[in-house]
């Protein structure tokens, strides 16, 4: 039987309907399929199954009421180019933020997802360089033309986090518990607990800690003013070294808390002898103030990569990702290499890369390591060509797949006793021929490199 209606006689219409019905489609799926859907979900679905009840009843008037206009507004986001969604929220970006990682989301949402200590990229899980958010203004403008071409209006950007002026009575409360920390062990575990949770919830409180050249040296006085280690509460240290985690997230801190002079000495120190708690924050501290290059000196200087491979060495899952996040963003500058391979980097990381374990972060600081001379001679001496092929070999991953052929093509540059490994796996494989053929570009180029050096080896010994 016909069918009649809106629906069959309009094909924008009848396009819009398939578009809301596959957004429906997902949202259900998600609801039914994970059992830690949220709420959001669920009312997006809702009005997704709303939107397409009016297009079915066609019940949309001419002036539009506040409710038709949400719908419709739901509608076009639902219905908008994917480039112009957030990869987390799935929704119309408002406000595009580009993240290290080049990838563009909407600003509320990852930085949500910073906030709550992911120092990764949500979408290629790459390990971030820094923090900072720069925003998209190419994206911006072409969802505004987009929304204008469609008759609707640009969401206003969501302002999430912006920091508020502190009260006078906060102040105050901020300076009482500053010294409270040099009384007795009872006050100061209890101000340090309330610093801990203040600076986490108020960006403002993060700021005051920039306004008093004397408030940082004042929170490590627990820590700075014991004779050892031992003395030291775990309860009080890692309150006090979580708030200083909390103070490095404020961009304008980074470098005040990376130069005060105990700062880096008790973070080596917490990474040491703390509770795992401890020493994770540790680690991400160390990453998060690892975002300027005069800290990433700074703190190479002070001998933190070797803590920070001893504590990656111990393979406790609750610290390992800070861990690996702080070392790879420490190694982007060049003298941080030659430490952390001096430091013994290379062994550790090859033993977990070949046990299983954080393969992808650890590939990525790995192929930042191979530039260095003496770490070649290690992934070579230490069995890392054969792990390297099977990798390439067995991983679904692209990133994985070129970290380890860019180290590959490396050893084969440097060191000439394993391109008899190389021609074998090509030739029972085609590991290499496959990736030259199927990687991404950096992978293909590398891919070649070897094949043409491999080729050229075999051309001079029949020419001999």
């Amino acid at each position: 039987m016909a069918k009649t209606g809106l629906l069959s006689s309009d094909p924008t219409v009848r396009a819009r309907a398939v578009e809301l019905k596959k957004e429906l489609q997902r949202l259900v799926k998600t609801i039914v399929d994970d059992e830690d859907y949220t709420i959001h979900t669920v009312d997006q679905a809702k009005d997704a199954l709303c939107a397409l009840r009016e297009l079915k009843f066609n019940k949309r008037s001419t002036v539009p009421t506040t409710t038709t206009t949400s719908s419709l507004k739901l509608h076009e986001a639902l219905s908008c180019p994917e480039e112009f969604k957030c990869p987390l929220s799935k929704e119309l970006m408002r406000d595009p933020v580009i993240l290290a990682s080049g990838q563009t989301y909407d600003r509320p949402f990852i930085q949500k997802w910073l906030n709550a200590g992911n120092r990764t990229c949500p979408q290629t899980e790459q390990v971030l360089s820094h923090t900072i958010l720069t925003p998209n203004h190419l994206i911006r403008d072409m969802i505004s033309q987009w929304c204008k071409s469609q008759g609707i209006e640009l969401p206003n950007p969501v302002m999430d986090g912006k920091e508020e002026g502190v009260t006078e009575a906060e102040r105050d409360r901020f300076f009482s518990l500053l010294d409270k920390l040099c009384a007795a062990l009872p006050q100061q575990k209890e101000a340090a607990k309330e610093l801990r949770m203040l600076t986490k919830k108020m960006p403002s409180f993060r700021a005051l800690f920039g306004e008093s050249v004397d408030a940082i040296p004042q929170l490590l006085t627990p820590l700075s003013g014991s004779k050892s280690e031992s003395c030291v509460h775990p309860d009080l240290q890692e309150d006090v070294i979580t708030t200083l985690l909390n103070l490095s997230i404020h961009d304008s801190n980074k470098k005040l808390v990376a130069e005060t002079p105990m700062v880096i000495p008790l973070l080596m120190e917490a990474l040491r002898s703390g509770t795992i708690e401890t020493r994770s924050n540790a680690a991400a501290t160390l990453f998060t103030l690892s975002a300027l290059d005069s800290n990433k000196a700074l703190i190479g200087k002070s001998g933190a990569l070797k803590p920070l491979i001893d504590l990656l060495d111990d393979g406790h899952p609750l610290a390992m990702k800070d861990v690996a996040s702080a070392i790879f963003n420490l190694c982007i500058i060049h003298e941080n290499k030659a430490r952390a391979v001096g430091d013994g980097a290379v062994s550790v990381i090859l033993k977990k890369i070949m046990d299983g374990v954080l393969v992808d972060e650890l590939l990525a600081i790995l192929a930042m390591l191979s530039t260095h001379q003496r770490a070649i001679e290690e992934i070579g001496e230490l069995g890392g060509v054969p792990c390297l092929l099977r990798i390439i070999r067995e991983s679904t991953c692209e990133r994985n797949k070129e970290n380890c052929i860019a180290i590959l093509h490396t050893v084969c540059l440097n060191d000439r006793t394993k391109w008899k490994a190389l021609r074998e796996e090509e030739s029972t494989h085609g590991t290499i021929s496959k990736l030259a053929q199927d990687g991404t570009s950096r992978a293909k180029r590398k891919a070649n490199g070897i094949l043409e050096r491999l080729r050229r080896a075999v051309n001079i010994t029949h020419t001999a």
